[in-house]
């Protein structure tokens, strides 16, 4: 028996068996060995020991228990879906019916929450034992060891960034550490100057290409198929014409209509998320390049941009709209988005009167979900309109059920998901071939978002984009061009020759361009934007930016060009803020928001009308005979300290006068509160807002919003009587 004085040496062996030697098993055992990985981990456990040897073990417990909570969730969600969570991941957390339809009532790597609490367990008891004896103190340099390893972490990063997947460089705790520090860091330093990146060529639709197709384009109805999570380097066409190295050929079947049909191999998907994906097809918008609350939910406030949707054209245009899906509408609000742009006929699991062939916790199985939806084909089929129906399947959503000898012939549950899958695919799709429904249906099938595949570069941006037309032999079996989700809605209404919202944006895949174009996305943590001029710039949760080489979007491998300059990453951060603003703007009235609670360091002087900036409202758009009203709301947040401020409007980079004050004192008593308007006889394009400040201290730009509409659209314009009104030259 021990004696009483090696007790808090046993506790202390306890909690650096927890907090050291656990993680770097598990790393090993899940397959993310990496150096980085488990310095990143030495590191975090060391801290851990340093802060909670001594300390009580009601004070240690909760600490302990949210750091074995978040491996617990990395390593679920990494294997679900390829990447690590996030704080927008935590409200799901909360939702009963996600944890147990994704769980199925049991975890991928279970042994990991055992081992994590046989290991919680040990030292509860130690600490226990050892209650009122809190041990010699750890020598100082024990907490010099830990900043080195944090330093060796951050030192690598900086001097050489890896490509390698986050979950393979950091735990999840130093990752939410190191992001909060850097934006810590942000905050202080204040709003680094740099140049913004116009985002005229990623929100306005492109019908400059070349028609693939002389006429309208024949077929009466259209089938979207969008399947659960499926990268586009399952599909073998794909995967042949990117050279990938991915050889793994999980979906046959699908691979064989897809060298039938058209199929689109550098097809980008946006963002992670089944709302996220829909939002983008559907309504030709990017959705939220961080994250944040889903378009779709904020569309719900909004009675002008959701027609501009996809279902709501084809409706006004004399479609029939309906929405199918294999599990329940509540689950991120689709019984309430999915009307709102456009559906008349929404139906979840509820519609289906066929059985599964499996027990599947979301909901039906996909081989029973198209059966279904083959009747509901049939259904439409009989009307006299023609009809659009949008498909969602979910058996690939995890937990991954598929029967007992497709799980026998695969290495996961996952891959045996996947194989069901393209074979209900493939029969659902060989049965509309009989039927005849391929010969005045144009199908497209999709993914709403990417699980990942480990190993292959981008593959968490990789979606893929098949269309079956009546008119097949017209159309390339590779589509050329970078395209993505943002292009469906925009290219389903070009084929029909019907006319293009000026809300949408995006190509058409019916269409070839002879010219690059930008595109961007948010998968996996990292933010991903190509110039259309060969240039592919990935910017990690830090805005560390790499560069490099690369003709399209997707491709196997690149050519590395080196680290982006200091600027890089807040210049593709602004692009992708400006792109998240896109819901302030509908067809006939423009809204922006570009103030914020965020305090702003201010410069002692002014050095230039862009460096200096102070918000982000640049190369705006105002269609000819509209008014624009500005609204500005700026104080200072040092109450010993004024700032000044000035405002200045630039079109092409030409100054505009607007007959504002030359610059104006602010003070945290006396804030700046200013509205004015302006008409715009022509077209604007290019126009920038140039809100600039001096003095030091900080300052809050609480509201600088800018609305833009035409007569009868005007939303109160006219009841700012008492603003001014500058004739804008």
């Amino acid at each position: 028996m021990k004696s009483l004085s090696d007790r808090p040496r046993t506790r202390l062996i306890a909690l650096a068996m927890l907090v050291l030697v656990i993680p770097l098993v598990a790393r090993t055992v899940l397959g993310w060995s990496n150096p980085l990985g488990y310095v990143s981990d030495l590191a975090l456990g060391g801290a851990l020991l340093l802060l909670l040897y001594r300390r009580p073990w009601w004070l240690g417990l909760p600490v302990l228990l949210a750091w074995a909570g978040l491996w617990v969730a990395s390593a679920e969600l990494v294997s679900a879906v390829g990447r690590l969570p996030t704080s927008a991941d935590l409200t799901y957390l909360f939702d009963p019916q996600f944890m147990e339809n994704s769980t199925g009532g049991s975890l991928a790597h279970a042994w990991l929450p055992g081992l994590l609490g046989a290991g919680l367990l040990t030292w509860l008891v130690c600490a226990w034992r050892s209650r009122g004896q809190p041990g010699a103190p750890l020598p100082r340099s024990a907490w010099a060891g830990v900043m080195g390893l944090f330093a060796i972490h951050w030192g690598s990063q900086q001097l050489a960034p890896s490509d390698a997947d986050q979950w393979r460089q950091y735990n999840l705790g130093h990752q939410v550490l190191s992001a909060g520090v850097g934006n810590l860091q942000r905050l202080v330093e204040g709003r680094a100057p740099f140049t913004p990146l116009p985002s005229t060529g990623l929100t306005q639709a492109d019908l400059n290409g070349q028609r693939l197709l002389a006429a309208t384009g024949s077929a009466r109805n259209v089938l979207i198929i969008t399947v659960e999570g499926i990268p586009g380097a399952y599909v073998r066409p794909n995967r042949e014409a990117l050279h990938s190295r991915f050889d793994e050929d999980l979906m046959p079947r699908l691979g064989q209509w897809a060298a039938r049909g058209m199929n689109t191999p550098d097809y980008v998907l946006h963002t992670h998320q089944t709302i996220r994906g829909l939002y983008a097809m559907l309504c030709g918008d990017y959705d939220k390049l961080a994250n944040g609350t889903p378009k779709g939910v904020e569309l719900l406030t909004q009675a002008e941009r959701n027609q501009a949707c996809l279902p709501a054209q084809l409706r006004q245009a004399g479609f029939t709209t309906h929405y199918l899906q294999g599990a329940g509408l509540r689950f991120m609000a689709k019984d309430r988005i999915m009307p709102h742009i456009g559906f008349e006929s929404v139906h979840g699991v509820e519609w289906f009167g066929n059985r599964n062939y499996l027990d599947f916790p979301w909901g039906k199985d996909d081989r029973a979900f198209f059966e279904g939806a083959l009747d509901y084909v049939g259904q439409l089929r009989k009307q006299d309109q023609p009809w659009m129906l949008t498909l969602l399947t979910v058996g690939t959503h995890q937990p991954y059920s598929a029967p007992a000898d497709y799980l026998a012939r695969y290495d996961t549950p996952k891959q045996a998901a996947v194989a069901y899958l393209d074979d209900a695919l493939g029969g659902f799709l060989d049965a509309l071939e009989r039927q005849g429904v391929l010969k005045d249906t144009l199908v497209v099938v999709t993914s709403d978002e990417s699980h990942g595949i480990d190993g292959v570069r981008l593959a968490s941006s990789w979606g893929f984009n098949l269309t079956l037309a009546p008119e097949q032999r017209l159309l390339p079996t590779l589509k050329s061009g970078t395209y993505g989700h943002v292009d469906l809605a925009t290219s389903v209404l070009d084929y029909f020759a019907l006319p293009i919202p000026l809300a949408l944006s995006g190509r058409s895949l019916y269409r070839d361009y002879d010219t690059g174009r930008e595109m961007i996305s948010f998968t996996n943590g990292m933010l991903r934007y190509h110039n259309g001029q060969g240039v592919f710039t990935e910017c990690d949760f830090q805005q560390r930016c790499r560069r490099y080489a690369s003709e399209g979007f997707i491709a196997d491998k690149a050519r590395y060009l080196g680290q982006g300059d200091s600027y890089l990453g807040q210049q593709v951060g602004a692009l992708a803020a400006v792109l998240d603003q896109s819901l302030l703007q509908t067809p006939l009235n423009l809204r922006y928001q570009f103030g914020g609670p965020s305090p702003i360091q201010l410069r002692k002087r002014i050095h230039d009308d862009w460096a200096d900036n102070l918000i982000g409202a640049q190369y705006l758009e105002m269609p000819q005979g509209s008014h624009t009203r500005v609204r500005v709301k700026v104080r200072s947040l040092d109450p010993k300290r004024a700032a000044f401020i000035q405002l200045k409007a630039k079109q092409m980079e030409q100054e505009v006068a607007l007959g504002l004050p030359a610059e104006v004192k602010v003070t945290t008593k006396k804030p700046l509160e200013m509205e004015f308007r302006f008409d715009n006889p022509v077209e604007r394009k290019a126009f920038s807002f140039h809100l600039l400040g001096y003095g030091g201290g900080q300052v809050e730009v609480s509201d600088f919003s800018v609305i833009t509409a035409l007569p009868g659209e005007d939303d109160g314009l006219d009841e700012l009587t008492d603003a001014p009104v500058a004739h804008a030259g």
